[in-house]
């Protein structure tokens, strides 16, 4: 996929534990971690929001575009 979500980047530089932000933002472990892991296919803003929020972020912060692999190989 080409966004990458640098969840994991962010938490560190605000010293926040998964199991932290996940109480804060009011979203499963389990859904966290799948973000945290670029795993997730989607995010609601909602969520989005209450995570820039409990981390004191700009949505920029979190998220990333970059070059898709699959496009480079077909345009070659």
């Amino acid at each position: 996929m080409a966004i990458i979500i640098n969840l994991d980047v962010m938490m560190a530089m605000r010293k926040k534990s998964l199991t932290e932000l996940a109480g804060e933002v009011d979203i499963t472990l389990a859904n966290l971690s799948i973000l945290k892991n670029n795993k997730a296919k989607a995010i609601r803003f909602s969520t989005l929001e209450a995570i820039c929020k409990a981390l004191n972020c700009q949505p920029g912060d979190l998220l990333q575009y970059t070059e898709d692999e699959e496009k480079k190989e077909d345009e070659s």
